[in-house]
């Protein structure tokens, strides 16, 4: 009986867990696209690289993930930190950024900032969204947080002013 009971539990147990899951994956988002890790020449995971986004072509770090500039940022300095950097994690390396198609190698560079390195294309430099939640998210795309806008940024290192399609879901800071 109580083996019967054991397996009654945990089958409920697992149906309520995929019920949150089912429900948590129909929840709101931004525009979304599959996007896959970019890929380098030599055919290694690149540090940045481009996707195809209902906002258009757009670069995203080595997971597939958005990436953004702040238009309060001075040229190549961040003026992103403390819990701006923790809402907008910046995109950082510890050697030389890698390219994958699409982005101009010229383009990319990197500044100090405390802890590191951060990675910059076309003198910006770049960060993700914690509210992107997987790749392909733009929720962060035209939001105003930190005293800037955040935009997305095009292969041509340009922020890309397309409205999300989808407003998001509130997370402005």
């Amino acid at each position: 009986m109580i083996r019967k009971r054991s397996i009654t539990y945990l089958a409920g147990a697992a149906l309520l867990v995929l019920s949150a899951l089912s429900i948590a994956a129909c929840g709101g988002g931004g525009a979304s696209a599959s996007v896959t890790p970019p890929k380098s020449a030599d055919g290694h995971t690149a540090t940045l690289g481009t996707a195809n986004t209902d906002l258009g072509k757009i670069l995203v770090d080595s997971n597939g993930r958005t990436l953004y500039l702040f238009g309060k940022d001075s040229g190549t300095t961040s003026l992103c930190t403390g819990a701006c950097a923790q809402a907008w994690p910046p995109l950082s390396v510890t050697g030389k950024p890698t390219v994958g198609t699409g982005t101009n190698a010229a383009m990319v560079g990197t500044t100090a900032r405390s802890g590191g390195k951060q990675v910059t294309y076309n003198g910006h430099p770049l960060y993700r969204y914690q509210g992107d939640q997987k790749p392909g998210d733009t929720n962060g795309q035209g939001l105003t947080a930190f005293g800037g806008r955040w935009s997305v940024i095009s292969p041509a290192g340009q922020a890309v002013s397309a409205a999300p399609a989808n407003t998001g879901n509130g997370n402005g800071y």
